[in-house]
């Protein structure tokens, strides 16, 4: 009687293991949500929709007031990002889809208008690095001497790190506390 029981508790275990397996597998395979519609460009590699912010997964553009420099002067490169994305956001009808979230709090997306990956045509063109996707664009706006690539640039990274070190030391410790927190509650800097 007593291993009939345990047969049976076993069965039942693996059945409700099966089962809880199918529901997280199913729950995995959801559909990423789409946002389509009028998107604000806030800088080279954030749109805005419906009062929420999205960051272009897998590249990362300069800041809006970074500079660069080509042919030994100055170039506004973020303003120039953000004018290469408002330029493509023009052209047709963006869909953007994604259903990570950044430590920010903003919907990690991948954007296309017609056939074209808005993410990849703006690495392609020099107009934002590579950050954990698109390489081989990387490897040709690199190449082609493009964008970014055709001067000096600071990594728009290190850039971000440098401001907030260069605006904690301006305000002390305490100025220090609310970048800090502005930033991680999502109030603070467009990239990363």
């Amino acid at each position: 009687m007593r291993s009939g029981r345990l047969f049976r508790d076993g069965v039942a275990t693996f059945a409700l293991l099966g089962i809880l397996s199918l529901l997280a597998s199913k729950l995995n395979n959801r559909p990423e949500p789409v946002q389509t519609g009028e998107f604000y460009v806030i800088d080279g590699d954030t749109l805005s929709a419906n009062g929420e912010r999205l960051r272009l997964k897998g590249i990362d553009a300069p800041e809006y007031r970074q500079p660069c420099r080509r042919d030994g002067a100055d170039w506004a490169c973020g303003e120039e990002a953000r004018k290469a994305l408002v330029t493509i956001v023009k052209t047709g009808r963006p869909e953007c889809r994604g259903g990570e979230r950044d430590r920010y709090g903003r919907l990690l997306v991948t954007c296309v208008v017609g056939d074209v990956d808005i993410n990849a045509a703006l690495v392609r063109t020099g107009m934002a690095l590579s950050y954990g996707g698109y390489a081989a664009e990387e490897r040709i706006a690199r190449q082609a001497k493009l964008g970014v690539w055709a001067g000096d640039f600071e990594r728009p990274a290190d850039y971000r790190r440098e401001e907030r070190g260069k605006q904690s030391a301006a305000g002390g410790p305490m100025k220090g506390l609310i970048d800090y927190i502005s930033q991680s509650i999502g109030w603070g800097s467009h990239g990363e």
